[in-house]
């Protein structure tokens, strides 16, 4: 009989869930803060169920022999190490979608507080103060929201203030025109979104990309007596800056749920004028609570006993029986996918898919979930094979999936197409010997793995670049592990990808891009 462990606080439902399964279930939901405890006991468990408290490291993972799943009950998986999890076999499942209407009426709820000012007004009021005069608030009504990311949670977000008969404005450059419309959004660059907003809202994920998107300079960017609400990520707004901000009255009034460091015991922003904090309450509402805790229990023993996955964040969703023909497919795809999507330097405008050969006799809903995730992964983050189809949808990015039952060179092949910057970015693989190879980029045929850390760089097929390269790189100690070659002929255009040991530092990159024969460079990781 498997044996799970919940170390959070999670819905008893979750409880019963296991139980009626077949499944043991060890309750144990304040152990999750214990790491020593856990570290101790997590090797007799098959399954470990988890909200944000417990905190699944290296150390952790390394302790856990028996453990085959992982189960977030919510979206975040910032506290589990996703990499450790996967080197281990284990799977990592989390409920993307169950509390999507709970935060997006949270950021609601924090914008009318923070433009009446109903947390320093209760406080006045309960001191026995009757301060009518001094909490002097704003309509929401013909104000202009502007929100930042429109994806799952920002547009029911978006539907709700367009109840409120607001003006929606929305940077994001994965929605489409033609989703804009649907939803009832301007859509908009940043450039203009920050002059014209009444109220900006953060719906995006923490990455590379958005980190401090409200800077200091963006926020002298926006209009005078902006009021701003996160309830996404703690790391979007710079907090010293909007600390300012709200002291020199350019933001009237802010309200947060996230915070750069949680649990925020102290902050720069606590005691600045017109600032209200919740202590990341988004998903804390007894309906969501109830979501997640029956959908994870659910994934979970479907896993552990039929060996089905679910919102898995790093392994494909399949069944049991197909498992095994589709398993190098699936891999082949998520590491096209994860190439296309880190050489999308601008917004995402279509994404192809083709399927040539004996891969075409199989399931490709899974493939192309797979493609996909690797896809939207680098751009998005918190992305699995089973949001990924329903986030690229939500952003209005069209999907076309196409088939040939013969394959010119190989058995099977996989080639996706993504349009950005409006052009088209190609390139194919294959499954040889049992493993993932890239057999075509732009169209020029070549045959490499998909080594950890890959140079991908285009260049003209002119005498002195490998020389060039080789020096280059020699030059800061970097050492070279592969090296395919693919070109149009003599004196043409010319793809290299170099599988080397190390990522090379900017500067390396820097060089790179500027060698005369170089003409895009891009640093991928597998």
């Amino acid at each position: 009989m498997p044996k799970v462990l919940i170390s959070d606080e999670l819905s008893e439902a979750a409880v019963n869930i296991f139980k009626s399964r077949g499944i043991e279930v060890d309750f144990q939901p304040q152990l999750g803060p214990d790491a020593a405890k856990l570290r101790e006991i997590i090797g007799n468990y098959d399954g470990l169920a988890i909200r944000s408290a417990t905190k699944v490291k290296p150390d952790i993972i390394g302790a856990a022999t028996n453990l085959k799943v992982i189960g977030r009950a919510g979206i975040g998986v910032d506290n589990v190490d996703i990499p450790a999890a996967t080197a281990r076999g284990i799977v990592v499942m989390n409920t993307p979608f169950g509390n999507s209407i709970t935060t997006a009426e949270h950021a609601i709820a924090l914008m009318f507080a923070a433009a009446r000012q109903i947390a320093a007004a209760d406080v006045s009021t309960q001191a026995g103060k009757w301060e009518k005069n001094r909490f002097m608030g704003v309509e929401l009504y013909a104000k202009t929201l502007g929100l930042i990311g429109c994806g799952n949670i920002g547009s029911i977000v978006a539907d709700r203030a367009l109840g409120l008969k607001m003006k929606v404005i929305a940077y994001d450059p994965f929605l489409s025109p033609e989703r804009a419309v649907q939803i009832g959004v301007e859509k908009v660059e940043l450039e203009e979104l920050l002059p014209r907003a009444d109220v900006i809202s953060l719906h995006v994920p923490m990455t590379d990309k958005t980190k401090n998107i409200l800077s200091r300079e963006n926020l002298a960017k926006t209009k005078r007596g902006v009021v701003i609400v996160n309830a996404a990520r703690g790391g979007l707004v710079d907090e010293q800056a909007l600390r300012e901000a709200l002291e020199s009255g350019q933001v009237s009034a802010a309200g947060f749920d996230v915070f750069t460091i949680e649990p925020a015991k102290e902050n720069v922003l606590f005691g600045a004028p017109n600032f209200i904090a919740t202590p990341h309450l988004g998903a804390s509402t007894n309906e969501a609570q109830e979501n997640v805790a029956l959908q994870v229990a659910e994934q979970m023993a479907d896993y552990l006993l039929t060996g089905a996955v679910t919102n898995a964040l790093n392994m494909p969703s399949i069944t049991a029986e197909e498992a095994p023909r589709l398993k190098p497919f699936a891999a082949l795809a998520e590491k096209l996918g994860a190439f296309a999507g880190q050489i999308v330097d601008e917004g995402l405008e279509a994404v192809e898919i083709e399927y040539e050969g004996d891969v075409t006799k199989l399931n490709m809903k899974p493939l192309t979930a797979s493609a996909l995730a690797g896809l939207l992964r680098p751009l998005l983050q918190d992305v699995n094979v089973v949001s990924a189809p329903a986030l690229l949808k939500e952003r209005g990015v069209p999907l076309t999936e196409s088939t040939r039952d013969l394959s010119p060179t190989y058995d099977s092949l996989i080639r996706i197409k993504v349009k950005t910057g409006g052009g088209w970015r190609t390139l194919a693989g294959a499954v040889i010997a049992g493993q993932p190879r890239i057999v075509e980029v732009k169209g020029m045929a070549l045959e490499a793995p998909f080594h950890a850390f890959t140079l991908y760089i285009n260049n003209s097929d002119k005498p002195g670049f490998i020389g060039a390269l080789g020096s280059l790189l020699g030059g800061a100690q970097i050492n070279i592990a592969t090296f395919h070659l693919g070109r149009e002929g003599a004196g043409a255009e010319a793809i290299a990808l170099v599988g080397v040991d190390q990522a090379p530092p900017e500067a390396v990159m820097a060089k790179l891009s500027a060698l005369p024969q170089v003409r895009y460079a891009k640093l991928l990781q597998f």
